[in-house]
């Protein structure tokens, strides 16, 4: 199945803070963001924010009690002030494009934010409810059948059954299902668990909608007739 946007993702991941500079340099021209030059990353807040400097496109350099070398002040062609200095937040969302998300005043605060917005597997789990719409029969029979024996442990899933519904859950292991997580935690690449899955009798389309679950770190899954049909998952549509 191509599956070009992982329905299950949500929220932003592989977060960057940034640290730029504000720098003023013309009132007839917007300010411009750029990062401190290597040479000068190891200078606090506060001997950047309200001090002269010179910059270019990709970098400044605090010129305030600071010796620059005149190679360095020859790649420069502005001089100005950096009014502040901002932390700023990236993260790659659903299509893994990097994001700019926010700006802290403080490097402190920005990790904050990141910690807040972070999924950290182990502290908290994500849990889905989706129609059975987005299964075949088969698929539905399968899962039955795993859940009323022990699940071999070698499937990182467990099927079990809810107790006076005819819903049927999964509880999804060693997630996130990512090469270099299965690699780390199993000794195998998504593609290893697919082929694994297949010969194990597993439903194609169970094994994809498992495997996206997985890859966006879904630890459990329930599967209802009667819930919500997912956006962007496939329906089935069976023959009568």
């Amino acid at each position: 199945m191509i599956q070009q946007i992982n329905p299950f993702a949500r929220g932003y991941y592989g977060f960057e803070i940034r640290r730029v500079a504000v720098v003023s340099y013309d009132d007839r021209h917007p300010q411009t963001f750029v990062p401190l030059h290597p040479s000068q990353r190891h200078l606090p807040d506060d001997q950047v924010a309200l001090h002269a400097c010179i910059f270019n496109e990709e970098y400044a350099l605090v010129t305030d009690s600071q010796v620059i070398s005149e190679e360095l002040d020859a790649t420069c062609g502005g001089s100005g002030t950096i009014l502040a200095v901002f932390h700023s937040i990236y993260g790659k969302n659903v299509e893994g494009s990097l994001i700019h998300v926010g700006d802290s005043q403080t490097r402190e605060s920005a990790e904050e934010v990141v910690r807040t917005l972070t999924f950290e597997t182990g502290f908290y789990s994500r849990c889905w409810e989706i129609s059975t719409a987005h299964i075949t029969d088969e698929a539905g029979r399968f899962l039955c059948e795993l859940a009323d024996i022990a699940t071999p442990t070698a499937f990182l899933f467990v099927a079990f059954r809810i107790p006076y519904s005819p819903a049927v859950g999964i509880k999804l292991i060693a997630t996130p299902w990512t090469d270099t997580n299965l690699q780390y935690v199993e000794g195998i690449t998504t593609e290893k668990l697919r082929a694994e899955h297949r010969a194990k009798g597993v439903p194609e389309e169970l094994i994809d909608l498992l495997h996206l679950a997985g890859q966006a770190d879904v630890r459990m899954l329930v599967l209802d007739a009667d819930a919500a049909v997912l956006e962007g998952l496939p329906i089935i549509e069976e023959q009568a």
